[in-house]
């Protein structure tokens, strides 16, 4: 939805996996609008193991402005694509995490993980800032909160444990850490709770609307 949002008949790049674009362009056909207009969107393959000089400017010739690196970090693709897109769909290109470079500073963005790879584990650590998915504290969160009957692991989405056990493996010194996209049913969202403690506790911050990081 937020590719449709930001389309207003303005052209912009999506940089996604082969398998994503074949998602955006033939499994769902409410993204045909995104081929509206006089200058379409523009699609750029992304690796899902690679790394890529990119430029704010519009002169190719310049040196890259940052790096982007990408890692497959596991996950699931949309539950209405078909049976032969996931016959043909490679299964790394469902979901990435990206390490940004600049200046020796180092950036790792992971806002949906699966849990059911660790490979990112070593970037997110490499990192001078690390945000990555919180988006739930226990597998049957949303069955105990009676929003559906689905658990976490069942629709591809992290729990909160594994990644502060990354970072209780961190270096001592204590970068900054955030938790991202957290859905309204965890309870680190409460400050009261035992969650919210052990999360801090466990080097990270909460991300919040606003946050600021400098590097």
């Amino acid at each position: 939805m937020g590719l449709l949002h930001l389309r207003e008949f303005q052209t912009f790049f999506v940089f996604a996996t082969p398998a994503v674009q074949c998602v955006l362009k033939t499994e769902n056909r409410m993204f045909k609008v995104l081929e509206r207009g006089d200058s379409p969107v523009q699609w750029q393959v992304l690796s899902n193991s690679g790394r890529l000089g990119c430029h704010l400017s519009a002169n190719p010739g310049e040196s890259p402005t940052f790096v982007c690196n990408t890692i497959p970090v596991g996950g699931l693709f949309p539950d209405y694509v078909s049976e032969e897109f996931l016959r043909a769909a490679a299964p790394e290109d469902a979901t990435l995490g990206f390490l940004f470079e600049q200046d020796g500073k180092k950036l790792f963005i992971a806002t949906s993980l699966s849990g059911e790879s660790s490979e990112w584990q070593k970037l997110a650590v490499s990192a001078d800032v690390t945000l990555i998915d919180g988006t739930f504290w226990s597998n049957d969160e949303l069955i105990s909160t009676r929003r559906t009957n689905r658990t976490a692991r069942e629709i591809a989405t992290y729990r909160f444990p594994e990644p502060m056990d990354c970072s209780r493996n961190s270096p001592p010194t204590r970068r900054p850490q955030d938790s991202i996209h957290i859905n309204n049913t965890n309870p680190i969202l409460d400050e009261d709770s035992p969650e919210h403690r052990a999360v801090l506790e466990a080097g990270f911050e909460i991300a919040y609307d606003g946050l600021n990081i400098s590097l």
